[in-house]
């Protein structure tokens, strides 16, 4: 099959140009339509099982029970979203999620945190299209309050992305960067 005639989800999730226009758009936006139903529900959750629960509904998988994800919590698609064990997701995230977000194990993310797998070209001819690229934050980060995420970046592990970072480009392991655009602060030393 080729690119032109493959599933839409899947043209999402392999990157790239997703033309407005495309037939099989309607699709991703009934799934967006849906997210946005769960998450009324979701946001007016009680207690930390409940939210797990709603959000689980919403990606699709269930979130495993070590994970704790504060409300509000703002999804706009929510089904490419994959969430490992141990994972503290504070107040007010954003995760843009239609190029897809993958966040390992015992990650920490502080709030108002976004997460942003969502571009458009720049030739105002195709500025409605979507130009995605998937996020990963590998084992052990740390995202620091308000810090945000660009499309494509790959967070490596054990790294701190400080307070109000934006992250344009890949951090290598063990290391804290900070700052608009970010940049590298200093390496961690990991005790063996």
């Amino acid at each position: 099959m080729s690119q032109n005639q493959s599933d839409i989800f899947e043209k999402m999730r392999a990157g790239g140009i997703v033309r407005n226009d495309d037939p099989q758009m309607p699709k991703a936006w009934k799934v967006v339509a849906r997210t946005i139903k769960l998450s009324a529900a979701l946001n007016v959750s009680t207690d930390i099982t409940q939210t797990r629960n709603r959000l689980s509904e919403i990606i699709g998988s269930q979130i495993d029970r070590s994970t704790i994800i504060f409300v509000p919590f703002y999804t706009n698609f929510g089904q490419h979203i994959q969430i490992g064990k141990n994972v503290f997701i504070n107040h007010a995230c954003s995760f843009l999620d239609m190029g897809g977000i993958t966040i390992e194990d015992d990650v920490q993310i502080g709030p108002r945190v976004n997460l942003v797998t969502e571009n458009h070209p720049v030739n105002p001819s195709a500025r409605k299209d979507l130009d995605l690229k998937s996020i990963l934050i590998k084992r052990n980060v740390w995202i620091g309050a308000g810090a945000t995420i660009l499309p494509g970046v790959t967070i490596g592990e054990n790294s701190i992305v400080a307070a109000g970072a934006l992250v344009n480009k890949d951090v290598a392991a063990n290391t804290i960067v900070g700052g608009v655009p970010a940049k590298v602060i200093r390496l961690i030393e990991v005790e063996l």
